[in-house]
């Protein structure tokens, strides 16, 4: 019989991953920022606020953990509501709430929260979960990804949606559950297009589909960002030498379009060495998943695991043009302090599971 075995808090090979690309994102965000000093510096503050948050979530015990769920999930919807009717609108959307010394997405709250309280509700109950189960967990998924939608924050919906169907797909359902799950999605998605997205979030899909149709137009963010990333060949064009990117042809290009600056200047063989490394963290982050004390902790690192795979093949893929743009940023290299403060916690997290592991 097999105890769990207290480690020490910090995974050094997880850490080390993280920290390399903590420091390409230093260089890439002064590169992307026009060589201007700022923009590396607010990133490092950002970063350094985070493994702050890194180091703390490692200390906390998984059944810690597993009691707040439930708060967490009900104080993530409460606030998800409350910017409905009185958060703050900026660009077009909103997303954010002012604290008045902070502002910050509530919406980030519930990438943690939505797979922490599925986990919860599929380990209350036997394992592979029954049809009814099933039904519950994907409605604990699909009301926040809902409210974020309306926001509209369409990319975040989306990683909420996938952390929460990871957990399901890691509690062992089986094909006759995916058959169900399948076709009700199937049955949404006009909905979903015809009621929950905006005209400019359906045009943006239709764009993907032939984005050379307006290449000066609703295409030009996805030509653009191609361009930048064939332009890098295989060795790239060197730091700070991007000219798509130092000429601000590429937008966004300290968020949503990040890999086209990196790519550009790194190359065929820099973008290799990138994927390598969050290949590295996924696979780390499934491996825990795998030697987890119990099935909470196993759902929910899995679940915390497959979201950074999708989410670093999202961003790319917008910046390829494979996948339509949807705002999802690339893991720790795009510029942004809630999402970089979210990511660091779950990786947290992971150190905490690993930390209490069953067996070696």
């Amino acid at each position: 019989m097999s105890t769990a075995q207290a480690r020490p808090a910090v995974d050094m090979p997880l850490l080390t991953a993280i920290i390399m690309l903590c420091a390409l994102s230093l260089l890439v965000q002064y590169s992307a920022g026009g060589e201007n000093p700022g923009c590396m510096v607010r990133q490092g503050t950002r970063i350094a606020f985070a493994l702050a948050l890194l180091f703390v979530f490692a200390h906390i015990p998984p059944p810690v953990l597993l009691r707040w769920s439930p708060w967490l999930y009900g104080g993530g919807l409460a606030l998800l509501v409350i910017v409905l009717s009185a958060g703050i609108i900026g660009k077009g959307a909103q997303r954010w709430l002012d604290l008045g010394v902070v502002r910050f997405q509530p919406s980030e709250i519930m990438k943690l929260a939505v797979p922490m309280f599925v986990a919860w509700t599929l380990t209350r109950l036997p394992l592979p979960p029954r049809l009814f189960t099933l039904l519950c967990a994907l409605a604990v998924v699909a009301l926040p990804a809902g409210l974020v939608v309306v926001q509209p924050d369409l990319g975040t919906a989306i990683l909420i949606a996938i952390a929460g169907m990871a957990v399901i797909f890691l509690a062992g359902i089986t094909w006759k559950m995916l058959i169900v799950v399948a076709t009700l999605l199937a049955a949404a998605a006009p909905l979903v297009w015809n009621f929950l997205l905006r005209d400019y979030q359906q045009q943006r899909v239709l764009t993907m589909l032939d984005p050379w149709a307006d290449p000066l137009g609703a295409g030009y963010h996805i030509v653009q960002s191609i361009i930048a990333v064939g332009a890098g060949g295989v060795g790239g064009k060197g730091w700070l030498a991007g000219s798509q990117s130092q000429l601000d042809f590429v937008p966004e290009r300290s968020t949503d379009f990040i890999f086209a600056t990196y790519a550009e200047e790194f190359g065929f063989i820099g973008a290799l060495a990138l994927l390598l490394l969050y290949l590295f963290i996924g696979l780390r982050g499934l491996v825990i998943a795998h030697y987890a004390a119990d099935s909470y902790a196993r759902l929910l690192a899995g679940g915390l695991a497959l979201t950074f795979f999708v989410s670093v093949f999202v961003n790319i893929g917008m910046a390829v043009g494979i996948l339509p743009v949807v705002g999802v940023p690339l893991p720790l290299l795009s510029h942004g302090g809630s999402s970089i403060a979210t990511l660091m916690i779950a990786l947290g997290i992971l150190m905490s599971i690993h930390r209490q592991r069953s067996r070696l």
